[in-house]
This record gives C-alpha cells, structure tokens and sequence, in this order.
C-alpha cells in the first residue's frame, strides 16, 4: 500500500513573523466578522484565474510569491504544503494563515493556475493581486468574490 502514495512535496515551514501567541493575548476576545457595506460577514473570498501566466511549474516561486502576497493582505502566515506533480508538471499547494489560506492549482501546460485567497478580520485580499500579476506574469486576470459567513447587522 505504501507504493502508491506520492513522497510529500515542499512544506514551507517559515511562519510569519507577525504571528502573536494567542496564549499571550487570552484577555482580548476579538470578533474577527467584517462589517462593510451594511452586512456583517466572516471574511472575503477571492476566486482569481490566471490565463496567459509564467513560472507555474517552480515550487519554490510559487511559494515565494504566494508568501508575499498573503503578507501584502495582512495576514499571519502558520504553514505551507507544495505539491509538484512531475517535473515540469503543476503545483498544488496552500498556505494556512491565521486568518483563513491561500491555495493554488497550476496547469503550466495550459499557463493557467487557479487560486483562492481567503482571509477574514482587517486583511485584504485585494492587496494580492498585485503580487500576483508580477509573479506569474499573466496575460489575463479573471477575479469573483463570495462574501463567506454573511449575517444581519445586530440592530
């Protein structure tokens, strides 16, 4: 049975160094819903393609560039898993943040890769775009977002 497992791909261990202990702050509760456009909601996901992209088949840049763009959003890095399927073949692959993940699917064969962004609390997704475009380089940028968790305001 062991045969047919795949080997792991690259973990990046290198956490944020904005991580705070939440053993340091157990007095503070903070209620990490958004409240925007009169709706209250746990966070913003992004659903961004790239088409037209570069660089889809390097674990390590996309690990690189995922990184910065999850710091440009705010957020706290915890984990990373990358996935390369074959050499020269796509990447799979996440970061777990504090504030919810960003993941990727890459399809260097078609230059496309499919990614979430995912965050709750003051971070912005939208911040990472710009990463994005420079990092992979794409010829087009298609973008939906899904408000997750969505509740009435309290009165």
């Amino acid at each position: 049975m062991d045969t047919l497992l795949s080997p792991l791909g690259m973990v990046s261990g290198f956490p944020s160094d904005t991580h705070v202990s939440t053993a340091d702050h157990a007095e503070e509760q903070k209620d990490w819903f958004v409240q925007k456009d009169g709706v209250k909601f746990a966070g913003t996901h992004l659903i961004i393609d790239l088409w037209g992209a570069t660089n889809l088949a390097d674990p390590a840049h996309i690990d690189a560039v995922l990184r910065e763009a999850a710091i440009k959003t705010g957020a706290t890095i915890l984990h990373g898993h990358f996935h390369h399927f074959s050499p020269n073949g796509g990447v799979s692959g996440v970061l777990v943040l504090a504030e919810s993940h960003v993941s990727i699917h890459t399809w260097p064969e078609r230059d496309f890769a499919a990614l979430d962004i995912f965050v709750c609390g003051d971070c912005d997704p939208y911040k990472a775009i710009p990463v994005l475009k420079r990092g992979f380089l794409p010829e087009r940028v298609t973008l939906g977002e899904h408000r997750r968790g969505m509740t009435v305001l309290d009165d």
